[in-house]
């Protein structure tokens, strides 16, 4: 990778979304900031594969950046993913693996476009020698795609998704779990499950992601293309963030429908923010992600800046709470993954415990699923999302993982409820719906 990397501010301002569709390649990849944003950065272009990245993140590679904050915060280095089964592997529990499906997939970038939605400036990134050529095949592109109107190819949910459980089953998985937390064996289980589509054809996974988008715009929205696979997602939980030194995870845990109406929502809100159950998932969750970064934090510098508060998506209101740390001299980003992943939001408390259980209770590999993706700067900053409200193509078959917290006061009808509910997007942006059976639990 080259050791510089230029930018160029481009006159005029162009939505990543009518931009995207002109990326050539096979491995291309649009991490969004959500529709109409007018805050955050969006990115799009293409790579190379590569191994997993691994750069110091204590802030002392700060100088590899061209130049102050301006350019965004994101100056090349590696886009892509990683799973859950591995990293529960690494980390020590038992996990399915499935053959078929990489542990990890990164692409290696140093020509991409940075569209900065506060203040509508749009940047060209290339290495110094690529500069002109490549900005010149942007300058054309956004002419070409200015004159496009923005489209959406509604999907017709016509085809077939299969659960690898029924609603009665996971109600059944879910009294497991509270059999376990009444042993004392955990505090927390994250339960999840699978929705797969199979022999679905040719599986346009831009098309499936403006899809989603439109319909579950998130902050932390992305696809990474790689040959004949895909990960679309429009995640609302960021994993970790990793700047200066600095080193931040959101996890969610609580989480609501829309209201029909502004009285309905309120009453959500007032519910969710009131419930027992969802405070007690979301703060054991901020414990053990307290205990995570401590591992490759400074003593005394762990904090959580905030505590159980609500934030609202098109489908969903969601608690999240914020815990960051000031990363010890030294270490790597394979350090803070071996402190930190998989995340304790998508495994329970404690986690090596959790991670058995839920192994023994799923009894099939999660994959993709409730892994994470997102940057890594050569720099050794990086933002990284949670592998949730998403979907993984493998060529023509497709998946849909969903799942939910689990403490002792459960009720078993309401998680079921929660896993439709979550899936029905997804599942909706890819042309299928839920199973009959599922299909009849979301209200």
């Amino acid at each position: 990778m080259p050791e510089t990397t230029s930018f160029r501010c481009l006159d005029g301002w162009i939505d990543p979304a009518k931009l995207v569709g002109d990326l050539p390649g096979e491995h291309v990849f649009w991490l969004d900031a959500g529709v109409d944003a007018v805050s955050g950065w969006s990115w799009i272009g293409s790579g190379e594969p590569a191994c997993a990245p691994d750069p110091v993140v204590d802030g002392s590679l700060g100088a590899a950046r061209p130049r102050a904050g301006d350019v965004g915060p994101f100056v090349g280095g590696w886009v892509g993913w990683a799973g859950y089964d591995g990293a529960a592997a690494r980390a020590g529990a038992p996990a399915e693996r499935d053959a078929a499906e990489p542990d990890a997939l990164w692409l290696r970038v140093d020509r991409f476009v940075a569209f900065d939605h506060t203040t509508r400036r749009v940047w060209v990134a290339a290495p110094d020698d690529a500069m002109v050529e490549f900005a010149a095949q942007v300058d054309a592109w956004c002419t070409a795609a200015s004159s496009r109107a923005d489209e959406v190819i509604a999907g017709t949910r016509d085809l077939a998704s299969e659960a690898r459980v029924t609603p009665e089953r996971y109600a059944a998985l879910v009294e497991d779990c509270r059999d376990a937390i009444r042993r004392g064996d955990a505090y927390q289980l994250c339960l999840t499950t699978r929705f797969s589509v199979r022999d679905a054809g040719q599986i346009d996974p831009l098309a499936v992601f403006r899809r989603l988008r439109a319909a579950s715009s998130s902050h932390h929205g992305g696809l990474i293309r790689s040959g004949p696979r895909a990960l679309i997602s429009a995640s609302p939980e960021r994993f970790l963030g990793l700047s200066a030194g600095t080193v931040i995870t959101s996890p969610i845990k609580g989480t609501r429908p829309r209201g029909v109406d502004a009285a309905s929502d309120d009453r959500l809100v007032r519910d969710l923010v009131n419930s027992p159950k969802e405070r007690a998932e979301n703060v054991m969750i901020v414990d053990l992600m307290r205990n995570d970064l401590q591992r490759v934090s400074e003593p005394g510098s762990v904090v959580v800046e905030r505590l159980l508060e609500v934030e609202s998506y098109p489908a969903v209101h969601q608690l999240v709470s914020t815990v960051s740390g000031a990363i010890r001299r030294g270490v790597r980003l394979s350090q803070v993954f071996d402190a930190t992943f998989p995340a304790g939001s998508m495994t329970g408390a404690p986690k090596r415990s959790a991670m058995t259980i839920l192994n023994r209770l799923e009894h099939a590999p999660r994959g993709t699923y409730a892994g994470c993706f997102g940057w890594v700067g050569r720099d050794g900053d990086a933002d990284l999302a949670m592998i949730i409200r998403s979907i993984v193509v493998n060529g023509a078959d497709a998946y849909v993982g969903a799942g939910g917290g689990i403490t002792w006061g459960s009720d078993p009808e309401a998680e079921v409820d929660e896993v439709a509910l979550k899936a029905r997007a997804p599942l909706g942006a890819l042309g299928a719906d839920l199973p009959p059976r599922w299909r009849e639990r979301v209200r």
